[in-house]
């Protein structure tokens, strides 16, 4: 029943007649088809998994809500927009929320308030959040391990990077990076591909400090993943690809010593400057001809120092790049490798690992890795994996629908098309009914991926 003292405006003007605007509808929800999440999310086991890797500590006689019920909370807000607590007071009556988590829409109990679910943010210890991230590769392995169960995996392709997150407070382990000009956590993410698939499934979220070397934490990373891997896909071959800032000797040691298929960017030096120089004058000769940016690929044995005179494979790119309007630029590039395919076609899958970077730039637009106010690095680790937890639901319900259009879809676009939209939640004893909006310009697409989580005609 509407509230006869909720307060209206009149817009006397708009219209040929007066128009009234009240917000006076209990019953309406602005996240009509967010139930796709929960579909989703219940195949995945991944919140329930999450929040049994949580130990509560709280006194049981003080507690109103259960840890599942604030994590999927937290998830769903984050993929449905709400980036922060504060947003925990607004979205708390809302009668598409309280479905999600179980409870009667109309009548049920208000999700947690702000101050709730900090508390919870900053209740859990590394040990939780080690728990916690193991739980997501294994999560996002197993999925693919079922959904690809009818075919022979020949490849699994491991792609790992840092990116900057910038800091405007007094969080904890925040430091100056001169590299990106800012005070920043640098979290390492890391990302799978099964053979020749466009997608590159996120599998961890790690932060760091902001001044951790690229390099920081990547061999643990490795070491359990690969051991995941190998029990999922045991006649996989396995590959990683980092960019220049893992290039070290232990982890080239590393990944020989685990035989693995490696392509490792490395930054230029004046050895394999020496080394590409003739063929970098072949491409400056080439580029003035042709008045167009000019490659060659070439390939040397290279052993610095740190490496105890163990020499290695590295092919390089000696380019010209021209820009109107610019002067003609050498751009050489080197990557340590130890396949055997021509220096051309190596670097052409090198260069595939930059995908990566769009699927970085979606969870920080989409998602809103970077929003980490919180002052402990443990609550902001938390955020970071309940914001990868979010992802992994969107990357796992686009993959269901990859034949389609709303396969490569970002974040943003999906939660536009399908989650919001405006609906009426009313329950009975008998069942539950969601109205969505009929004029909604993508209902066809929402039919489509209801029916491909689940769904059946009525």
């Amino acid at each position: 029943m509407s509230d006869p003292t909720q307060q209206r405006v009149l817009f006397p003007s708009l219209c040929k007649k007066p128009l009234h605007v009240a917000f006076d509808e209990p019953e309406m929800t602005s996240e009509g088809g967010a139930m796709l999440l929960q579909a989703v999310d219940n195949r995945l086991g991944l919140s329930v998994g999450l929040a049994e890797a949580i130990h509560d500590g709280r006194q049981a006689g003080k507690i109103h809500h259960t840890i599942e019920d604030l994590l999927r909370q937290r998830v769903f807000g984050l993929a449905l927009g709400y980036a922060d607590t504060n947003d925990a007071g607004r979205i708390g009556g809302d009668p598409m929320f309280r479905l999600l988590l179980g409870r009667d829409p109309a009548c049920g109990e208000d999700l947690a308030s702000q101050s709730t679910l900090s508390r919870f943010e900053n209740m859990v210890t590394y040990r939780d959040l080690y728990r916690m991230g193991a739980l997501v590769a294994d999560t996002v392995i197993a999925y693919h391990k079922n959904r690809l169960r009818r075919r022979r995996v020949k490849r699994v392709t491991i792609d790992m990077d840092p990116t900057d997150t910038p800091t405007y407070g007094a969080q904890q382990l925040t430091f100056f990076n001169a590299h990106y000009d800012n005070y920043c956590y640098l979290p390492l993410l890391g990302f799978l591909t099964f053979d020749d698939e466009p997608e590159q499934y996120l599998f961890t979220s790690v932060l760091r400090s902001g001044v951790a070397p690229a390099r920081e934490g990547a061999i643990g990373v490795l070491r359990r993943t690969l051991e995941r891997i190998r029990d999922a896909f045991p006649k996989a071959k396995i590959r990683v690809r980092l960019d220049g800032g893992f290039a070290c000797p232990e982890i080239f040691d590393f990944l020989d010593e685990q035989g693995v298929e490696y392509l490792v960017g490395i930054a230029k030096n004046s050895v394999l400057l020496r080394r590409a120089g003739r063929l970098m004058g072949t491409a400056r000769r080439l580029s003035r001809q042709r008045d167009e940016t000019a490659a060659l690929f070439g390939q040397t044995r290279y052993a610095a120092r740190s490496w105890k005179k163990r020499k290695r494979r590295v092919i390089y790119k000696a380019e010209v790049t021209r820009l109107q309007g610019r002067e003609p630029r050498n751009n050489p590039r080197f990557v340590v490798t130890n396949l055997g395919y021509t220096p051309k076609n190596v670097y052409k899958i090198y260069r595939m690992r930059g995908d990566s970077e769009n699927r970085i730039k979606e969870l920080l637009h989409g998602l809103a890795l970077d929003r980490m106010s919180c002052t402990s690095f443990k609550a902001n680790q938390m955020r970071v994996l309940l914001t990868a937890a979010a992802y992994v639901i969107f990357q796992t319900f686009r993959c269901r629908l990859s034949h389609t259009r709303l396969g490569r879809k970002q974040v943003d676009s999906l939660r536009l098309m399908l989650l919001k939209i405006g609906g009426k939640v009313r329950s009975s004893v008998r069942r539950v009914v969601v109205s969505l909006a009929e004029n909604h310009p993508w209902r066809e697409e929402w039919l489509l991926a209801a029916r491909a989580w689940g769904a059946v005609a009525a």
